[in-house]
């Protein structure tokens, strides 16, 4: 039964792994036998998160490149593909938040939202998919979040690009499953991450949230590592276009 769950052999490159999500990810494939590629703009952050995986045991890489320019995108995954090796695995993890009511929400800030959190799943995700069509094979988890499906007050553009990154999710199952790639979503609900830290530091915020939570907690990002490995590994050689919702229940009740 563990031959489901088994990525050794596999190489993964998540986005935006230098801390948070991206990186608890990135660990819990390697815990799991793949070899990992963490990605991100902050060199002396991402080099780090390289070391601390590498101390821990396990054959990890850095690959430093802006997942918002689709040139240095396809660059940085053809240099990768030809340098290190097939790509067997992508989690589309780079994301960024924006807090600030609808009505004055800057412009400028509501194409950074775009280009971060929509923009580069389609350029990263079009990256690799060419290899992996090639191939015939390949696993690919887009990040996408509860706010895919619900809306909080001053959040509006942030709903709005995860909302396209389960659609994208579901567009590209559409026309890549017929090449043998799996394209699936991972939706968390509120995790403790140092994005969030001033919301866990909220006792208001935290208040509600654990009031509106069937689970009555935050997540740890640990929690995210289990649907990771089974959307990255045989056990979901059949599951495509599906978003994976891991919110504490946060999304099955009113």
């Amino acid at each position: 039964m563990s031959s489901l769950f088994d990525l050794t052999g596999a190489r993964a490159l998540v986005t935006g792994s230098s801390q948070g999500i991206g990186l608890a990810l990135a660990r819990g494939l390697a815990q799991h036998g793949a070899a990992v590629v963490l990605n991100g703009r902050g060199q002396a952050r991402l080099d780090a998160a390289v070391e601390a995986l590498r101390g821990e045991g396990f054959d990890a890489l850095a690959a430093p490149f802006d997942v918002t320019d689709q040139k240095a995108v396809e660059e940085a995954v053809d240099r990768i593909e030809r340098e290190v090796g097939p790509i067997d695995i992508l989690v589309n993890n780079a994301g960024m938040q924006f807090r600030a009511p609808l009505a004055q929400f800057p412009a400028e800030r509501w194409e950074q939202i775009l280009a971060t959190n929509v923009s580069s799943v389609f350029y990263v995700g079009q990256a690799v998919a060419r290899h992996m069509i090639t191939r015939g094979r390949g696993k690919i988890i887009n990040i996408a979040s509860v706010q895919s499906e619900l809306a909080r007050p001053g959040i509006a553009p942030y709903t709005a690009s995860k909302g396209a990154v389960r659609n994208l999710t579901r567009g590209m199952c559409t026309d890549w499953a017929q090449y043998g790639i799996q394209v699936n979503a991972i939706a968390p609900g509120y995790f403790e991450t140092p994005l969030n830290q001033a919301l866990v530091d909220d006792p208001d915020f935290s208040a509600w949230l654990e009031n509106r939570t069937p689970s009555r907690r935050w997540g740890k990002v640990e929690e995210l590592v289990g649907a990771a490995v089974f959307l990255s590994g045989p056990a979901s050689s059949f599951v495509n276009g599906h978003v994976l919702y891991v919110d504490g229940g946060i999304t099955a009740c009113l």
